[in-house]
């Protein structure tokens, strides 16, 4: 039988994630793979994968845990579709899958692509048999190869570390600063400090904010590119925009709303800034370094696995505004000076093709010719 991939995704929001999951069917499907991408019929992971002319499967929401019926149900259709390798990147799709796995009448290789860090132990019966049916847990970083081996009772050759890709190709290299500021009307005589993202508690755009107030910045601005998080974030976007107002920091932060293009933003920038708590792979981290941008981000989660201090970024204390602004000041007064062909070079192991190469490796696949 020759191989089928199937890419599950019952999520009907649209965020790193679901994109992650989705890019990743398309690359396949473009290497010349067989792919079948299974969704929910509203959900914005099915309408982009039909702009891709991608096959789809449509099924019906299932329950987190312990949904024999859908579980019966999507084995019955990944076995009429001659599917061989499952992939999800949800662990709420998890006890599905492995349901289907066990009902499955012709084998099938289950893979699980981490997103998103384990916020404790797993070590679990129900946790230990689940994961006892998954033939792959990919972890995009070694911390969290690490914490999977540490927190869970999976055996340990099931565990790959397989970075997040991104389309390196995708993205526009002739583009310039200047021309990037005017496209999103910034001034070309500033430093620009910038943070890309939805508004919220996560990202910590407050904290950057109060970073700003302490360092000498006569010669600097701040460019937040993203919308107020819809789900619930009005009020955190409310409370930025009066910190900004009783600081009177109205000609110093400029605000702009999110674009696909967003090359253009780490073209624009002078440093770009990742001030969430921890943050798991951080995707924003490898676009701004590609583009040739340093990155200043907090010692926590992914990051100091992505960035070499003062070669291609500076780690701060994570949630401490006061090593934050510490660290602005040694770029704003180049006291740390960052090579733009090294920043790009640090992050070629992350390109699309590579990373299709090493999933092609650990499934078994074929490569393309």
């Amino acid at each position: 039988m020759n191989p089928k991939l199937a890419y599950l995704c019952s999520s009907i929001s649209w965020g790193g994630l679901e994109m992650n999951q989705l890019k990743n069917a398309l690359w396949m499907h473009q290497r010349g793979h067989e792919v079948l991408v299974i969704g929910i019929e509203s959900s914005p992971f099915i309408a982009e994968a039909k702009q891709f002319d991608l096959n789809v499967l449509i099924i019906q929401k299932h329950k987190k845990y312990y949904d024999f019926k859908a579980g019966k149900k999507l084995a019955k259709y990944l076995g009429e579709h001659q599917v061989t390798h499952l992939i999800i990147r949800d662990n709420r799709d998890l006890s599905l899958a492995v349901i289907a796995k066990r009902k499955c009448k012709i084998p099938l290789h289950l893979s699980y692509f981490m997103e998103m860090q384990l916020g404790m132990s797993k070590k679990g019966i129900f946790h230990t048999i689940r994961y006892s049916y998954l033939d792959l847990w990919a972890c995009p970083l070694n911390w969290l190869a690490d914490q999977v081996k540490n927190l869970t009772k999976i055996n340990p050759n099931k565990i790959k570390v397989i970075p997040s890709g991104l389309d390196f190709e995708q993205m526009n290299q002739e583009i310039d600063q200047s021309d990037a500021r005017e496209i999103l009307n910034l001034p070309k005589d500033k430093f620009i400090f910038g943070l890309i993202g939805r508004f919220d508690e996560h990202k910590g755009q407050l904290l950057v904010l109060e970073a700003f107030k302490k360092i000498d910045s006569k010669n600097a601005i701040l460019c937040f590119l993203g919308e107020p998080n819809k789900e619930g974030g009005s009020d955190y976007y409310e409370r930025f925009q009066d910190c900004i107002l009783q600081n009177e920091l109205d000609k110093e932060v400029v605000i702009r709303p999110f674009r696909r293009d967003v090359d253009v933003f780490y073209k624009a920038i002078d440093c770009c800034i990742m001030a969430s708590k921890s943050e798991t792979f951080g995707m924003v981290t490898i676009e701004s370094l590609f583009c040739g941008t340093p990155v200043l981000a907090s010692n926590a989660g992914g990051s100091p696995e992505l960035i070499q201090n003062e070669i291609t970024g500076l780690l701060f204390e994570s949630q401490n505004s006061d090593d934050l602004a510490l660290k602005m000041n040694i770029v704003l007064n180049q006291k740390v000076t960052f090579q733009k062909d090294m920043l790009r070079k640090s992050v070629e192991k992350f390109d699309a093709k590579a990373v299709c190469f090493q999933v092609e490796e650990v499934l078994g696949l074929p490569h393309p010719i």
